[in-house]
């Protein structure tokens, strides 16, 4: 049968290549004509390369017809995915959505680029991004804005703006991101896709530009939260050669899945700091706790506005850090940098080291005091992001990032996972995010109960009208 990119999911993808439904080669172009069909119009994707695709895609083909019973560990063979254009790819250009970096051919591949090879994936190009993933608007001034399916006038978020405009528009089945404030999570829940930020330390990051030494997190974006979990399946695991990375027992993401939420003690964020939400995000959130309580789990209303302390913080640190890592660029040409993100690095080597000391001690206190809260509670529940998307014209890039990340960073700061799911839509059909997050290493607590509120509504299966329009 002919790939339907509106109904195919990653998980789908894998089941539907191993019955024969169809190739790899026809699954692969048919993403690669979505790109060609939506990539104008969303500016998605920096650099597609639909040759490597291809001839990565007659290779699974190959391995499939001459091993259909012994691919062991090709667990995602001749599915299409997507990579932010931060993370190295041996031979193909990757930006980091910045000048400086515009001709720039790794020779090496990232650590989780590699394992997604190995794990027979293939590989459809670089999405754009927010410059040097400094930002969350997704407004690139040298490779332009990354336009928002549900709406082209409004913007998609980012940092990780290509990857999830990318995976909402059936361009690819998923994509890798990153996450240093909320930048995997802030795009997905505005592109309405899932988007998992894992436990710091759970997946490498060596071989992805930073922006944080201290906060960077890589993830994977996706239509589903089970095809988040198969994408962590392959992503995680201790690199040694990664100092962030941290040697802890490996958890099987997909054993328990489906088990359910009954009998969980789950806290729904209220106060102040949440409440100046927009209405129609409360509103979407509160609903969807009540999907929880109806699932059987405790839910009690839990006042959460000390978060506000962590979210500054974390803002200090990712502009501190990002100054320091791109200290002599800022030196030598920083009229080579878009306005708003110099101004961020230009706050950040001003900052006094007093101020970042504070802004560590408040990362330490953040952690301990959910250390804490995670003896009482299974899960929290809250807003991905307080605002639905905002329009591209007249968006004022500093005041975005103090706006759309004051729910996420918190988590950057302390390292917990967080995963964004759709939970609603606003009254304009704008989508809206559902936050979740767990104790330390619970990656597969946030995947099971995401999993479980996905089996009992059908947000995610809403689709932009792009897809109908213009798919297969």
């Amino acid at each position: 049968m002919k790939p339907d990119l509106s109904a195919i999911t990653f998980s789908t993808a894998i089941e539907s290549l191993g019955r024969r439904d169809y190739s790899a080669l026809e699954l692969t172009d048919a993403c690669l004509r979505q790109i060609e069909r939506l990539n104008p119009l969303i500016n998605a994707f920096i650099t597609p390369t639909p040759e490597l695709a291809v001839q990565a895609a007659l290779q699974a083909d190959a391995l499939i017809s001459l091993q259909p019973s012994n691919l062991n560990g090709l667990t995602l063979l001749g599915v299409p995915v997507a990579l932010k254009d931060l993370f190295e790819t041996t031979g193909v250009r990757t930006t980091g959505g910045s000048k400086f970096f515009s001709e720039n051919i790794p020779v090496q591949d990232a650590e989780v680029v590699l394992k997604l090879k190995l794990a027979g994936a293939v590989i459809l190009g670089k999405t754009n991004t927010h410059e040097i993933a400094l930002g969350v608007t997704g407004v690139n001034p040298h490779f332009g804005v990354v336009k928002n399916p549900w709406d082209q006038t409004r913007i998609t978020g980012g940092s990780s703006s290509g990857s999830a405009a990318a995976v909402a528009t059936g361009m690819c089945l998923a994509a890798l991101g990153t996450d240093t404030g909320g930048s995997i999570r802030i795009p997905a829940a505005l592109c309405g896709v899932v988007g998992l930020k894992p436990t710091f330390g759970r997946v490498s990051t060596r071989g992805v530009m930073p922006l944080s030494w201290n906060l960077d997190h890589v993830g994977p974006l996706t239509r589903t939260v089970l095809d988040a979990a198969m994408m962590l399946q392959v992503l995680a695991g201790f690199d040694p050669q990664d100092p962030a990375s941290q040697d802890v027992l490996e958890e099987d993401y997909l054993a328990h899945i489906g088990n359910g939420v009954k009998g969980w003690r789950v806290a729904l964020a209220v106060g102040e700091y949440i409440d100046a939400s927009d209405p129609d995000v409360l509103a979407g959130v509160q609903a969807a706790a009540q999907v929880f309580k109806s699932l059987g789990a405790q839910l009690e209303n839990v006042d959460l506005s000390w978060i506000a302390d962590l979210s500054r913080a974390n803002n200090r640190m990712t502009q501190a850090d990002a100054a320091a890592y791109h200290r002599e660029r800022l030196a030598a040409h920083p009229d080579w940098f878009g306005s708003d993100v110099l101004q961020r690095l230009q706050a950040g080597a001003a900052l006094p080291s007093s101020e970042y000391v504070l802004a560590r001690r408040m990362q330490a206190e953040g952690r301990r005091r959910f250390e804490m809260f995670f003896t009482k509670y299974d899960l929290l529940l809250l807003p991905t992001i307080p605002i639905p998307a905002p329009p591209i014209e007249g968006i004022g890039t500093l005041e975005a990032v103090r706006q759309f990340n004051r729910f996420t960073a918190p988590f950057n700061l302390t390292g917990h996972p967080s995963l964004s799911i759709p939970c609603g839509f606003t009254g304009i059909g704008l989508p809206v995010g559902l936050q979740i997050v767990a104790k330390h290493w619970g990656d597969a607590i946030v995947l099971q109960a995401g999993y479980s509120f996905q089996h009992a509504t059908d947000w995610h299966l809403r689709q932009p009208d792009l897809v109908k329009t213009h798919g297969e």
